[in-house]
């Protein structure tokens, strides 16, 4: 299978951008029943997670908690840029993951979605899939 690279425009400096049905359209467009998909994202700044997708207020929580613990300016930060946390946030949040795919769909829990983490925006971004057949 090929490589598949999305173009992505957020928004705000800390957002996180629900991608599961984007990923899922590309599952069902190249009839890929058993597998897995991976999903990478190539920015220092920038990150691909899965967590709860039901309940809006759990990104804002997820968002202000890693800023609590990554606060924007700290004194000693020497990185020129001033963007120190959000090279952090990427970091503890990493740059992929992998899904399995069962029956043509996604194998992921009832509450869960798949989001591409923008931790220094509003920025233009990309991130990429690859499918696996079994």
């Amino acid at each position: 299978m090929n490589l598949y690279t999305f173009n992505l425009r957020t928004h705000e400096k800390d957002e996180m951008v629900e991608i599961t049905s984007i990923i899922a359209d590309l599952i069902k467009q190249y009839a890929v029943e058993d597998g897995m998909a991976v999903i990478y994202c190539p920015h220092t700044t920038a990150g691909i997670a899965i967590n709860e997708n039901a309940d809006p207020d759990v990104r804002h929580d997820v968002l202000m908690r890693l800023s609590d613990v990554f606060p924007w300016k700290q004194p000693g930060d020497r990185h020129a840029e001033g963007n120190t946390a959000a090279h952090l946030k990427a970091m503890l949040v990493g740059t992929s993951q992998t899904v399995l795919i069962s029956d043509g769909k996604l194998h992921l829990g009832q509450w869960q979605g798949i989001y591409f983490c923008e931790f220094d925006g509003p920025r233009d971004r990309t991130y990429t899939v690859k499918l696996f057949r079994d």
